[in-house]
């Protein structure tokens, strides 16, 4: 038996209310800024630039839509099941109820990379960007508090702060933390839009010519001087022309990387069948029309060729305007953007493993509620001090692929649920409707595998290598205790 959750049960469970549940406190616009706030981090700052120079040239704002496009898909099938099974988990939750406990159990695990790994690989690189904050006032942070002692320091103190002060926040409530997110997101968004009204009226058209730039080798395969396969394995695929173009929006497409972690918050907004919808296509659009145009104003202030190997493009190019004063509001938007990006990565976390353990696959300690605050805070105390140990001890830099992957994976899980049960229970009431099924959700998943295919092989291991941890303790713990389980087997009796 697959051990499915069936809807009904779902539906009752997110229409408790009382002690031991949820609060409901998120508005749709709540709801569309966690959005935002976990969608546009630092990778708007530095991704775009090297996309530009490396893969697309002025095109990158082609790259950008082509990702878009690619999210849109998934979140299609996010707001469906969101819509329809307002409960906290996101793809946990779905998987249980079209594929299955294992299946079920296998995405809950698969979501700690997304969320506790995504959350510790920023906190890190927050650090960075405070230090160079802090040191505009003449306040010079130690090297060896910025990095961990694999990377010659001792640990990377600023990171495990921001941590266990968003862990604090998190646990005082979801009102309270949703509050702080959204003038995190006014902030970075303002600045992303000060930098687009500035720098419009300095725009070189010259710099947008060729706006894709040739490909040697896609020419020679028109030609007819050199087969296709012949120029899709050579070094030339993907630098520039339509191949750069697709390579790029590989590049940005993490930038995009966050917006699922709506769904995680759905039992605690007030209007689910509405609201959930809204946050995720609403934060979606948002981010793409600021990616398109912030990247049209970048490629046309200063030329892409200038952008590769620069660690900070976005002033750089900013520089043409002469407004340096902007500079260090970049730093700052940076920062708002990390911020808030551990905040609903650490949120989603704490929400998955709460759905996981109601359904006894985790210890009743992961669903203990605060009498007051309503919210999971052992959770999140479990969790501040897992990510901050990896944020401040562990060398993240190769966790990036493991975020991606694991988010790709959770994305195509999605996409086919959503196939399963349009088949299984069509009469279902869906408050959103995925358009074109089932061409929305294949096309979701081939785009999510296509990516996969193009990380590196070491990310295919670490992943299997943790997915088997997470087997293993799914058979040690979470087998025995599923409360489906128990109730089918005392059915039987």
């Amino acid at each position: 038996m697959l051990f499915k959750k069936s809807i009904p049960k779902l539906l009752v469970e997110a229409n408790e209310s009382g002690e031991g549940t949820l609060h409901r406190s998120l508005t749709s616009f709540n709801l569309v800024a966690l959005g935002v706030g976990a969608i546009i981090g630092a990778g708007l700052f530095s991704l775009t630039g090297i996309a530009a120079a490396d893969n697309a040239g002025p095109a990158v704002i082609l790259s950008f839509i082509v990702a878009a496009v690619g999210c849109g898909f998934a979140g299609l099938c996010y707001a469906e099941f969101a819509s329809m099974i307002p409960v906290a988990g996101s793809a946990y939750t779905y998987s249980y109820a079209t594929m299955g406990e294992f299946m079920a159990w296998i995405i809950g695990w698969d979501l700690v990379l997304e969320y506790a790994l995504g959350a510790a690989t920023v906190a890190a690189s927050w650090s960075q960007y405070f230090s160079e904050f802090i040191e505009g006032f003449g306040v010079h942070f130690p090297k060896e508090l910025l990095h961990g002692p694999w990377e010659g320091g001792m640990v990377n103190l600023p990171a495990i702060v921001i941590v266990c002060l968003l862990s604090l926040l998190l646990m005082k409530g979801t009102k309270d933390s949703s509050a702080v997110n959204n003038i995190l997101v006014i902030v970075k968004v303002a600045v992303v839009l000060i930098f687009i009204a500035l720098g419009w009226s300095f725009i070189n058209p010259a710099n947008h010519t060729p706006f894709i730039p040739v490909n040697p080798g896609e020419e020679a395969v028109k030609a007819g001087t050199k087969g296709f396969f012949e120029f899709f394995t050579s070094d030339e695929f993907g630098h520039f022309g339509i191949s750069g173009i697709l390579r790029g929006a590989g590049v940005v497409f993490f930038a995009f990387i966050g917006f699922d972690a709506v769904s995680t918050a759905a039992q605690e907004a007030k209007d689910p069948q509405k609201g959930m919808p809204v946050g995720i296509i609403g934060s979606l659009v948002v981010c793409t029309l600021l990616y398109v145009l912030f990247s049209y104003v970048m490629t046309g202030l200063e030329n892409y060729t200038k952008f590769a190997g620069d660690a900070k493009p976005v002033a750089t190019a900013f520089a043409q305007t002469g407004y340096t004063f902007l500079n260090r509001s970049l730093i700052v938007a940076i920062l708002a953007g990390y911020t808030s990006v551990i905040l609903v990565m650490l949120l989603g976390q704490s929400r998955v493993f709460y759905s996981m353990s109601k359904d006894g696959l985790l210890p009743k300690i992961f669903s203990d509620l605060h009498k007051k605050n309503q919210t999971p805070w052992k959770t999140n105390l479990m969790f501040m001090v897992f990510v901050s140990v990896f944020a401040g001890f562990v060398p993240v830099s190769d966790l990036g692929h493991m975020v991606s992957i694991g988010t790709l994976f959770a994305f195509s899980l999605v996409c086919i649920g959503v196939l399963i049960l349009r088949k299984s229970d069509p009469d279902l009431v869906r408050p959103f409707r995925t358009p074109l099924v089932p061409l929305v959700p294949i096309l979701g998943v081939l785009v999510c595998v296509l990516m996969m295919a193009g990380l590196p092989k070491e990310s295919w291991g670490r992943l299997a290598i943790w997915m088997l941890l997470g087997i293993a303790i799914y058979y040690a713990y979470g087998k025995k205790n599923s409360k489906i389980r128990k109730e089918y087997q005392d059915s039987l009796k």
